[in-house]
């Protein structure tokens, strides 16, 4: 029954309960919204496909800008240097991701020079993200001469009127009438991220149903004030 989703569990801030949803829509090549960024998804395709030789792809930019998304979206075997700085545990597989590289410790650097050298001698892939390129990371000389040997692209954030464009566009395919001034109001009051974003759009179509109401400024409100008991 939707009252008992844990979107609308009003003990728990709204941000994280949106993100409890994230697993019902995991993120893949298909929802990822490109704005800018066609020519390095393009890229990015065909390394995963097989169809670029290079060893390592490194994927920088700010924070919300998609990083971690095409790193999901990849299918690979996947590792957060955030909450592993120090790669614990980490063997070389065929295809490997590292999150965060710019968070690494010493002993996570250590490893990483060394997943890499197996990586490419195995004919395999090493998929990195950061938010800077591995040029201008904090790293091991050895490290950055290696990560930086491969495809390295920027991952530009989406501008608001390609955000409101993506919203329109997951509204409409919903049938949920979403007008300029809801749309408006999600970007300044909701988190700015694009999967919290999306996430939101399928909450709100929910939420509508269960009220029986069109989507107008109150109900934003009343969605986006859940987090508050």
């Amino acid at each position: 029954m939707l009252k008992s989703h844990p979107l609308f569990r009003s003990n728990a801030p709204m941000r994280q309960l949106i993100l409890d949803l994230l697993p019902e829509s995991p993120p893949t090549l298909d929802n990822f919204v490109a704005g800018g960024n066609v020519e390095t998804v393009a890229a990015f395709t065909e390394w995963l496909a097989g169809g670029l030789s290079a060893t390592s792809f490194c994927l920088y930019g700010e924070s919300g800008c998609g990083r971690s998304h095409l790193l999901l979206a990849s299918g690979f075997s996947l590792i957060d240097a955030g909450l592993n700085p120090g790669l614990s545990g980490v063997t070389a597989s065929d295809q490997l991701a590292i999150d965060n590289v710019d968070l690494l410790n010493a002993d996570g650097q250590i490893a990483l020079f060394a997943l890499f050298n197996q990586i490419k001698l195995a004919g395999g892939q090493l998929l990195t993200a950061a938010i800077q390129p591995p040029a201008h990371l904090a790293l091991r000389e050895d490290l950055r001469t290696r990560l930086g040997s491969g495809l390295i692209y920027r991952l530009q954030p989406l501008t608001d009127a390609e955000k409101a464009e993506a919203i329109a566009a997951q509204a409409r395919e919903r049938a949920l009438k979403l007008s300029p001034e809801a749309i408006n109001y999600l970007l300044r009051h909701a988190p700015r991220d694009m999967r919290t974003l999306s996430m939101l759009v399928v909450a709100l179509d929910q939420y509508t149903l269960e009220q029986k109401r069109p989507v107008t400024l109150p109900l934003l409100r009343e969605l986006l004030n859940m987090e508050t008991a």
